[in-house]
């Protein structure tokens, strides 16, 4: 029987702790009326109680009192109060030990608890196996074993049996995984997967890391060379759907481990775990490589598209000055015939005089040189590289298994023609070929009097391929990324008994007719309402007239007393090392702690280790830089750490540890009372090895970069933060924060500025219980939607752009609840279906519904806007804490002059949430002391503070802060256990 340890010593505490807050001791320890009249059948005040109180420990925690076990006194007290008795009695109570026995056995035959006993072992252990085909967690397991036999009024048995049990379902389930991954293995198949762990022949790497290795750059050979790692990964066939017959979070726990190895150690391995775990590493990076393939496709196609741009321009450019001489000659020209015209004289003789015919005849030929095509468009240079292209598209089509939906069954059949022509050698397209997918654009070049160009219709059909993989209309067997839209959601079968049972867990009426009723009501009366005051000229700060809206912008002006008082705590507080700093709040939060081993699941034995990890990602300065600039480091060391115990979840629990205790203070209730945030994009040029996997977005330049996607609460604090592509829009990624983050923050508004919204992102914010506020920078030209068009709102016509389409709403309804109750429970991430639902070219039926609700939230808020001076003033005071942490976050970091250099994926995601770390740390230190700050100036006699003013401070403040030099790890001798590092003296006039 297994005996490992799979509790901590504070987990398996909490499985039988007593709540002591009043709302949990109402809810486990009120007594019905029935139980009171059973208790008042026993003799004396004191036996009671005691019956009163083993009776409330049987319910919860679910434990026999022992003989000689005190109950919580919280627990006695409540229990007192109710039978109106002392709670010292229970002193009384049981002084005889026979009298406990018996009142138990009383207990077991009045309410029907049950002794645990060996049957129910075997089939509790039984019963866990389900969960621990899920999870590996025992925490997990442990409270669900806990909640089952509290259930079934089965008395707890003891912590280690509980222990004991859990890990022996998790050695069953280990064994049933290993089994299912194992067992369709053929001899050949074990052979390739022993291999993965040999070296290459030419060098010391192993097959295995080379497989790992990412594209270097943007460029047809690279999409070779990783085409040739997915032909290896798909020559070992791996049972098909393999994958889905075990839970992900398994096979991805089992990966991670096995990534994390050796090829030494995981040929150690006991063989039928080693054999797994190379199986997971083999589904895992097909799915990662398929991706990455697809994305490089992406971006090679952007690449060409880009470069066909940038030539047009530059031929325009160049020939600049020889367009400009024509338009000048010409001009001459024009204004000679008019002027003959008029005075009856020959034209033929006044275009000689300007110039000859044999000069005109030659200008003419170099004005059709320098003349573009009729809609002067760049794309037809893009046939310029198409044998770029040629190099991998062979390959390329081959390699991926594409499937597609009705929408884009004409575009696979393309693909399948293209794919064909390689396959034969052949240039010349057949007679007749699918072509319903071409657009107009392409369609000029395409079509020609001999008929399809091969060339461009080719690049045609991958330009398409691109948009359709981001879209779903095809989707891509193997990837985790471009799968079939259907498959990313909650079973059909799962949904329509969960709409059955009323088990969506979805904070609105599931009917659609009521729940329209009630939005467009309120949409109505809005409308009413703020159409008359637009009548009457009393909407606030705000005029519709003829020439449209006008809104007074907001003035942001901070009171001279409360810059004073800036300035005054700003003076007082305590000069610091960012490592003192970062070693002050671990100490106060312990946040280092969610830090686990991936396998062991224990903690970090080194926390000085750990903070230079933690430190090395936020101030970008990378393992190797670390080691050498501070004491007992070293990369080899750091590398190991950050291996096996840091990762997204840990960072994750450490970052919402820090966001809790910022909750907590007192003083942070100052700015808010953290139910409403903002987020913001923060981009970071690409660098060295990393400008390959960087994006372009004009808006922010023509250099790649990373987008440090950041949500912030409105007490400063940074919860979530997510690295993202600057090519895609922002509003993609508003709900991955609010609703993943591991806070206990409850957030109810929030506020993004004008990339943070689409009306998908309104919809989808309300459809999963958050209020959308964005700042909307062009408002006056945002069209708003009418419920009814029978209903004339006179005064706000230059706003309306039309009536909702409740029909498209009505159709989709279904579809629009398994989708909301797919990303609320996790099956799927928001930013990945909004990004699929946005993608050009789909406009599907779900599209166009979700569409239509998100003209009606976003109607709403238009009009609440218009009306609500407190709503704008909410909204740009959320988002200038956004800009102000995206000043302190560009302030840390900065080494490697605030370039990402890093090519991994990994590290740069590191990076992120290092940075999000390390700046939430410095907004706890900083709230600490500036409440400190305050205390120590109402001391005095000639300062008066103000708490009108404290809203105007911010814990955002680094000038006092050394985030530079050598990082030592030491308490500083000032402070003491338990205390703070003193204030610096500052003498104020």
């Amino acid at each position: 029987m297994p005996r490992r340890s799979i509790l901590s010593a504070s987990e398996k505490e909490s499985l039988i702790a007593i709540l002591a807050s009043e709302e949990e001791l109402i809810r486990h320890y009120t007594l019905s009326e029935t139980d009171l009249s059973i208790i008042r059948q026993h003799r004396g005040a004191a036996n009671r109680l005691g019956f009163a109180v083993q009776l409330c420990y049987l319910r919860y925690p679910g434990i026999l009192l022992g003989p000689k076990e005190a109950p919580n006194n919280a627990v006695v007290e409540i229990v007192s109060q109710q039978l109106k008795v002392s709670a010292g009695l229970w002193d009384q109570f049981g002084i005889r030990e026979q009298t406990r026995r018996e009142y138990l056995l009383e207990l077991q035959n009045i309410f029907g608890y049950e002794l645990f006993t060996m049957s129910h072992y075997q089939s509790e252990v039984q019963a866990l196996g389900t969960i621990a085909l899920q999870t590996d967690k025992g925490i997990v397991l442990a409270t669900e074993l806990v909640e089952h036999l509290r259930r079934k009024l089965i008395i707890l048995p003891s912590i280690n049996v509980i222990e004991r049990m859990c890990a022996e379902a998790l050695t069953v389930a280990t064994r049933h995984i290993y089994s299912t991954l194992c067992d369709p293995l053929s001899k050949q198949q074990y052979q390739q997967l022993d291999a993965l762990l040999l070296r290459k022949p030419e060098g010391k790497m192993t097959w295995l890391g080379w497989l790992r290795l990412s594209p270097a750059k943007q460029n047809s050979k690279y999409m070779l060379e990783h085409i040739e790692r997915l032909k290896m990964l798909q020559e070992i066939k791996l049972v098909a759907g393999i994958e889905r017959t075990l839970h992900q979070n398994r096979l991805l726990k089992m990966a991670r481990e096995g990534s994390q190895m050796t090829p030494a150690d995981l040929s150690r391995l006991e063989t039928s775990r080693k054999y797994a775990t190379l199986v997971t590493i083999v589904i895992e990076l097909t799915a990662t490589i398929t991706d990455e393939i697809i994305d490089l496709h992406d971006k090679i196609i952007g690449i060409l598209f880009n470069n066909a741009k940038n030539k047009h321009q530059n031929q325009f450019q160049s020939s600049s000055k020889a367009i400009n001489d024509k338009v000048r000659l010409y001009t001459k020209i024009g204004q000679a015939l008019l002027d003959a015209k008029q005075s009856g004289k020959d034209p033929y003789a006044a275009i000689e005089k300007i110039i000859s015919w044999d000069e005109f005849a030659s200008s003419i030929d170099e004005a059709n040189k320098l003349a573009m095509n009729e809609d002067f468009d760049f794309l037809p240079r893009i046939g310029e590289n198409y044998p770029t292209l040629r190099r991998y598209v062979p390959q390329f089509l081959n390699i991926l298994q594409l499937r597609a939906a009705p929408a884009a069954v004409d575009l696979l059949s393309g693909i399948d023609i293209i794919r064909k022509l390689y396959a034969d050698n052949s240039r010349k397209l057949p007679a007749e070929v699918p072509t319903t997918f071409i657009k107009r654009r392409w369609g000029k070049l395409v079509f020609t009097k001999e008929g399809v160009h091969r060339i461009y219709y080719e690049i045609c059909v991958l330009s398409e391929l691109k948009n359709a993989l981001r879209s779903g209309d095809i989707w891509v067997q193997g990837s985790r990324q471009y799968k079939d839209f259907d498959e990313y959601l909650i079973p059909s079968e799962t949904f329509e008994r969960s709409m059955k049972e009323g088990t969506l867990a979805l904070k609105y009426d599931t009917n659609c007719e009521i729940y329209l009723e009630d939005r467009l009501s309120t949409l109505n009366a809005r409308f009413l309402t703020v159409n008359e005051m637009a009548k009457n000229n009393t909407l606030p700060d705000a005029i519709i007239g003829q020439s449209g809206l006008k809104i007074t912008p907001l003035e942001t002006i901070v009171p001279e007393n409360a810059q004073t008082l800036i300035n005054r705590t700003s003076a007082m507080l305590p000069h610091i090392k960012i490592t003192e700093l970062l070693l002050e709040v671990e100490e106060w939060t312990g946040f280092s702690n969610h830090f686990t081993h991936l396998k062991t699941a224990e903690k970090v034995k080194d926390k000085l280790m750990l903070l230079s990890a933690i430190l090395a990602d936020a101030i970008n300065l990378g393992l190797v830089k670390m080691a050498e600039s501070s004491q007992g480091n070293t990369y080899a060391k750091l590398s190991w750490l950050q291996a096996w115990h840091i990762r997204d979840e840990t960072y994750s629990r450490a970052l919402a540890e820090l966001v809790n205790s910022q909750l907590k203070q007192p003083f942070a209730a100052h700015w808010g009372d953290g139910t409403t945030s903002s987020s913001d994009g923060q981009r970071f040029r690409a660098g060295s090895k990393a400008q390959s996997t960087g994006h372009i977005n004009p808006k922010y330049g023509s250099e790649p970069g990373r987008l440090f996607y950041t949500h912030i609460s409105d007490q400063y604090s940074p919860f979530s933060s997510k690295l993202v592509n600057v090519g895609i829009r922002d509003s993609t990624y508003v709900l991955d924060g609010l609703l993943y983050h591991e806070s206990d923050l409850q957030i109810e508004e929030h506020y993004t500025d004008t990339a943070g919204f689409t009306d998908h992102v309104f919809a989808m914010m309300h459809l999963l219980g958050f209020r959308f506020a964005p700042r909307i920078r062009d408002l006056a030209d945002t069209k708003i939607y009418i419920p009814y068009a029978s209903i004339d709102y006179d005064s706000l016509k230059l706003l309306i752009g039309g009536t909702i389409g409740i029909k498209n709403i009505q159709t989709h309804w279904n579809e629009i609840l398994r989708l909301s109750a797919s990303i609320k429970q996790g099956t799927v991430t928001a930013s990945l279906m909004l990004r699929k639902l946005a993608s050009y070219p789909r406009q599907n039926g779900l599209a166009l519904a979700l569409r239509e609700l998100g003209r009606i939230e976003r109607s709403l808020f238009i009009l609440d806007w218009l009306q609500s001076v407190e709503l704008r003033r909410r909204v740009n005071a959320g988002l200038n804490k956004g800009e102000a942490r995206n000043a302190l976050a560009r302030a840390v970091f900065f080494n490697r002059l605030g370039e990402i250099r890093d090519r991994n994926y990994e590290q740069q995601r590191f990076r992120a949430s290092g940075l999000t770390l390390v700046t939430a740390a410095i907004v706890l230190w900083n709230t600490v002391y500036l409440e400190r700050a305050i205390a120590s100036m109402r001391t005095r006699d000639d300062i008066v503070v103000d708490d009108e003013l404290l809203k105007y401070l911010s814990p955002l403040g680094w000038e006092h802060i050394n985030l530079t030099g050598d990082y030592v790890w030491k308490k500083s001798s000032k402070i003491k256990d338990g205390k703070f590092r003193p204030l610096r003296a500052v003498k104020f006039s």
